[in-house]
């Protein structure tokens, strides 16, 4: 008897955290935690950097104050820094599963080629990922700890213990400015076809009235958001906040 040598496609795993189902729910949920910390943190730098020195510094202590009595100093940050990286650990384990999933599925390249956008969106979205997730890992080390400047003045203990100052010097650096607005055009990038994705797996773009709504929503937020950050360091780095 003849033996077929077509190998079979891996099994559909079935259980509830395995489903593929599952784990685009977990993108969703978490993407959508990203987004709305990225408006409040976008909105926040926007507003209070153009307020000035002591606005900004306020805003920054206001911040490690929230909650307290009840919660202790810095303790609503440690919270949300909690809740964010569990949440980035979670986007990025779902974002390698379903592309691995979906290279084991298909060993070889379709017959019908995809559409150039629909490449380049999916190939975006891991590549751009992993982009985004470096530039806020070095963020991080620049902006809360252990706080390096590279831009003037080094660093010392007055620029690092002052936040605009440690702003304003970060971006005076022109290299610095230009990866960061490099990343926020990959962050606007990535919103954009993130909340898309988000509102077709939460079941959102059900008529074609929603996914224009959807779409729409999509495209003004990631705008909103990458301008929004782009513009305080290009004000810095053109001179109009010193």
């Amino acid at each position: 008897m003849a033996t077929s040598t077509v190998s079979k496609p891996p099994r559909a795993r079935t259980g509830k955290t395995g489903s593929t189902v599952f784990l685009k729910v977990l993108m969703a949920v978490t993407g959508i935690i990203f987004v709305l910390f990225v408006i409040a943190h976008m909105y926040g730098n926007l507003y209070k950097l153009f307020d000035g020195h002591l606005a900004f510094n306020e805003y920054s202590e206001h911040l490690r104050t929230i909650g307290e009595p009840m919660l202790p100093r810095h303790g609503f940050l440690t919270i949300m820094e909690i809740v964010l990286g569990v949440s980035v650990v979670l986007h990025a384990y779902a974002a390698y599963s379903l592309w691995a999933r979906a290279k084991a599925a298909r060993p070889q390249r379709y017959v019908v080629k995809k559409s150039v956008a629909q490449t380049f969106s999916s190939r975006w979205m891991r590549w751009g990922g992993t982009f985004l997730l470096l530039f806020v890992i070095w963020h991080l080390l620049e902006f809360t700890n252990p706080k390096i400047n590279v831009g003037d003045g080094g660093n010392s203990a007055a620029i690092k213990n002052d936040p605009y100052m440690l702003v304003v010097h970060s971006f005076n650096v022109w290299w610095l400015t230009v990866i960061y607005v490099l990343a926020m055009i990959a962050l606007g990038m990535h919103l954009r076809h993130g909340i898309w994705s988000a509102a077709q797996t939460l079941g959102f773009t059900s008529t074609v009235r929603a996914r224009t709504t959807a779409n729409i929503v999509a495209v003004v937020v990631a705008l909103i958001v990458a301008v929004g950050f782009v513009i305080p360091p290009l004000a810095i780095a053109f001179g109009g906040i010193k």
